[in-house]
């Protein structure tokens, strides 16, 4: 059986950013009420069977900002604020995944801090001796500064590490307990690339960018890749241009008697959004839009043009697994599960299998594909730029989806 216990609360995605005062009170009283079931009745029963593998979970919830120190709602019937959805919906995967675990009573303890409160955020969270223990961290980050201090732990101890959602990784060198499932952008500017030259090997490109450090990078990227590149690199043009752009600055560049490969060279949103505008809008010029990591939680950016866009996660909604999260959720909070949700279960519920079936010994056996959910992970160590062949920075998936959209929906998947 499993036990949970609570450092996420202050009492001791398709993200739903337009729920009403009575669903925003439903989930976080739901939330309450499911850290209660579980530490009332389950405590007692993770000892039964010998063995039991100690998880810890950090996802950045924000309840601090939503109960006063005494457990009071403070937010009245406001909408529940943008900035805690993704945690949450995160948080509420991974409860979805311990009901999985323990309808199978798999022998775990759930260990569950909120890495905004100010006692579950990373560097407390390290002070706290029983985190020690774990076998295995999952966690959620919003922040790249909150990622060290948390890896340096988990590399002091030997704790496998799983980071699940962007940003990657941080920084960090020479620490192979550090897991990247979402991969680094180079791996996805990469990836890019590599597909662009397969689909569109002899096509002219621009590259639209913004001025910015990103966006060096960026551009200095594809172009060490086409240096590096074993056959004809890509013809990319690139164009900067500033944040108040006009659609017939990008149309100048379109050609009317050819499909316009158009390379997005930027991370930021409103960018990224309002270049895909300018494309929908430019009916007459056949484009094709290749974004960013960033473009999968883009909402109605691509009517009237195609998109494509790279992503470690491809959710299939309609298969059991997929069918039974989104009706568990749907029972529990009257809503849809935004991606968010699907993270976090598999992230949990997948680790922890593996966790168990390898007795402990999971960096070895990270791509065991016997306990594919929805996703591939080819999980590969990366090497430092040094002359020691035995140095490992960290790992990253090296598994990416090619989703090409168009109206909201999805055309392939590559």
């Amino acid at each position: 059986m499993i036990s949970v216990v609570n450092h996420l609360l202050p009492l001791n995605g398709n993200r739903h950013y337009f729920w009403n005062s009575k669903t925003t009170m439903r989930i976080l009283r739901q939330t309450i009420l499911l850290f209660c079931i579980f530490m009332s009745a389950l405590a007692v029963h993770a000892q039964e069977n010998g063995k039991v593998w100690k998880i810890a979970v950090f996802a950045p919830v924000y309840l601090d900002s939503a109960y006063t120190a005494d457990g009071n709602y403070r937010l009245g019937n406001q909408i529940l604020p943008r900035y805690m959805m993704p945690g949450l919906d995160f948080y509420n995967g991974v409860m979805l995944a311990i009901d999985s675990l323990n309808a199978e009573k798999q022998p775990i303890e759930v260990v569950l801090y909120d890495s905004k409160s100010i006692k579950g955020n990373t560097s407390t969270a390290t002070l706290d001796s029983s985190l020690s223990t774990a076998s295995l961290i999952i966690a959620s980050f919003n922040n790249r500064n909150e990622i060290k201090a948390l890896a340096d732990f988990a590399l002091e101890h030997e704790i496998p590490l799983i980071s699940s959602t962007y940003p990657n990784d941080g920084g960090l060198t020479e620490n192979p307990y550090f897991v990247l499932i979402n991969p680094t952008l180079r791996t996805h500017l990469e990836g890019i690339y590599s597909y662009l030259q397969r689909v569109y090997p002899t096509s002219s490109m621009t590259m639209f960018r913004r001025k910015g450090a990103v966006e060096d990078m960026i551009q200095n990227t594809f172009g060490e890749i086409a240096r590096t590149s074993k056959t004809v690199p890509l013809k990319i043009k690139t164009i900067e241009l500033t944040d108040s752009f006009t659609t017939q600055e990008v149309i100048s560049y379109l050609d009317s008697t050819r499909q316009n490969i158009v390379i997005c060279g930027s991370l930021n949103e409103n960018f990224g959004i309002n270049l895909v505008k300018s494309l929908s809008e430019s009916r007459k010029y056949r484009s094709i839009a290749i974004g960013m990591p960033t473009w999968d939680a883009l909402r109605g950016v691509d009517k009237n043009v195609e998109i494509v866009y790279t992503t470690p996660y491809h959710f299939i909604r309609t298969d059991k697994i997929g069918l039974d999260i989104t009706n568990n959720y749907r029972n529990k909070f009257s809503g849809r599960p935004s991606d968010m949700v699907f993270k976090g279960f598999e992230a949990m519920y997948r680790f922890t299998k593996l966790l168990i079936k390898h007795e402990g010994s999971l960096m070895k056996n990270l791509s065991d594909k016997s306990l594919r959910l929805f996703n591939e992970f080819d999980i590969q160590s990366v090497k430092p730029y040094t002359n020691n062949p035995n140095a490992v920075d960290y790992l990253e998936n090296k598994k990416l989806y090619y989703i090409r959209k168009l109206d909201g929906q999805i055309r392939s998947v590559n």
